[in-house]
């Protein structure tokens, strides 16, 4: 199953979905428009500020659209055309459900980040865990996405070795970002960055459509690609390599950063489910860019993703537009990145109770993150095995987030006695990722993964499978317990 009529059909799924789904989804949690939001109650001119309707739409897509859905998709698509059907099922009942609840839940609890959410959730024992986890998590999403944009950047600039100035620019531009409030630098471009990446990706999308038009074998499995296919199990890997486009842990770190910006919750499903189904619109488009590129130059199969990326838009594109695009590319990286560092900062403010009006406090909590950061970025390019350690454990790292977040948003559901099937289906299937990609892994079974179990894929399946059974009835009872409490007073 695959061809220009099956990419066609997955994208239109992708729009069914929100106006379908997405709806279903909004009433089931209840959205409540006329509800005092957070930004109403607790306006503080920092991170508590209204933003215009289209600047707070464009500014998710960008905080949620990190490298994930190129870099991720360029990567996932050597699975086989099956990633068409995968990227947009899982992305309508997984990804755009874990970010619309996680977004809808901190504005019910003041913009509450999400270590809070989970500690009213899932209990204090799992929240010091969380914390812990998640912390250690965005800073190296902070490295990663410096890291790579860093690396994009030299590729445009052939015969130079700008790498360690590019890092210094972007550092310098995340410490901005994450220190001023957000309505002054994060509010003022990222608009500007969003329009660029959305034209970006649909002149690519425009110029796919042509090139299968006249060769419909660029989006079919040739011999040569089969030959270089990822021969490793789609389950668990599958849902590792692509996060963002399917479902990302990551996303419920921006969403408090949008949810203290709202009006009115009659946004929530554009804002957070509807954006989610705009980055797997834009990770179906590049996947496809991976394919036609892939069975045009077999080859780059064996080279670094970021190689075929050069390729997807030199040739789709042209010189030009090829180059406004991976600039886009590097726009995404960034954007992420800052974000994540601002959301880091909120978190550790919100764990430690420190007022983020003063100045003074805001440096204080960002020096020492801006000294981590250097050291992981240091490390991570000491050699090339240093910085696939970093990938393939910040994209595991981020699908624990996923997996605890849609199970702490079912705790949430049982509570008030609704549909709790939404949160706890995915929430599942990602418990049962995360824990059989752990057990899985090890040097026995892959050189680039390094750290783990190492049990043979039948016995980790069957281990992940009873752990994640036991989670599942724990958080379905734990939410029976908790039904006499209301939410208001958590």
């Amino acid at each position: 199953m695959s061809g220009l009529w099956y990419f066609w059909g997955s994208l239109a799924l992708l729009l069914g979905g929100y106006f379908v789904y997405g709806a279903f989804v909004e009433k089931v949690f209840g959205a409540d428009f006329g509800r005092l939001t957070p930004v109403k109650s607790r306006r503080d001119g920092v991170d508590y500020i209204e933003l215009p309707r289209y600047k707070i739409f464009l500014i998710q897509l960008l905080n949620i659209a990190g490298v994930g859905p190129v870099i991720g998709v360029i990567l996932g698509i050597k699975f086989g055309a099956v990633v068409f059907l995968i990227i947009p099922v899982g992305n309508i009942i997984g990804g755009a459900v874990h970010d619309f609840v996680s977004g809808m839940m901190s504005i019910r609890h003041g913009g509450a980040n999400l270590p809070k959410l989970i500690r009213i959730t899932l209990g204090k024992p799992y929240y010091a865990f969380f914390s812990v986890f998640m912390c250690f998590l965005l800073l190296l999403v902070v490295a990663v996405f410096i890291n790579v944009p860093a690396t994009i950047f030299n590729i445009l600039t052939p015969g130079h070795e700008f790498f360690w100035l590019a890092v210094a620019v972007i550092f310098l531009y995340y410490i901005c970002a994450t220190m001023f409030p957000v309505d002054k630098i994060i509010g003022m471009i990222y608009p500007f960055f969003g329009a660029m990446l959305m034209i970006g990706s649909f002149a690519l999308f425009l110029m796919l459509l042509k090139a299968g038009a006249a060769n419909p074998g660029l989006f079919q499995e040739s011999a040569a690609f089969k030959a270089g296919m990822f021969k490793e199990p789609i389950i668990p890997l599958l849902f590792v390599t692509i996060a963002c486009g399917i479902l990302s842990g990551f996303h419920a770190t921006q969403s408090p950063i949008i949810a203290r910006t709202m009006e009115t919750e009659r946004h929530g499903r554009r804002n957070f489910y509807g954006m989610m189904i705009v980055e797997g619109i834009i990770a179906m488009i590049w996947a496809a860019g991976g394919l036609a590129i892939y069975n045009m130059f077999p080859e780059l199969m064996a080279k670094s993703p970021n190689l075929a990326l050069e390729f997807i838009t030199k040739t789709f594109l042209g010189k030009g537009m090829g180059g406004i695009t991976l600039i886009a590319v590097i726009i995404l990286a960034i954007t992420s990145g800052d974000t994540a560092m601002r959301s880091l900062r909120l978190s550790l403010a919100e764990i430690f109770k420190i007022d983020q009006k003063p100045f003074k406090k805001r440096l204080g909590i960002c020096i020492p993150l801006i000294v981590i950061v250097a050291l992981l970025l240091w490390w991570s390019n000491s050699s090339a095995k240093s910085f696939n350690n970093l990938w393939n454990y910040f994209a595991w790292g981020n699908q624990v987030l996923a997996a605890s977040t849609l199970l702490g948003a079912t705790v949430w559901l049982v509570m008030q006695k609704k549909p709790a099937w939404v949160t706890l289906l995915p929430g599942m299937f990602m418990t049962f990722i995360v824990t059989t990609f752990i057990l899985w892994t090890s040097p026995r079974h892959s050189a680039i993964l390094p750290y783990g179990v190492g049990m043979d894929l039948p016995v980790a399946y069957a281990c992940g499978g009873i752990i994640t059974v036991i989670l599942a009835a724990w958080v379905m009872r734990r939410g029976t317990a908790m039904q006499s409490i209301k939410v208001e007073d958590l």
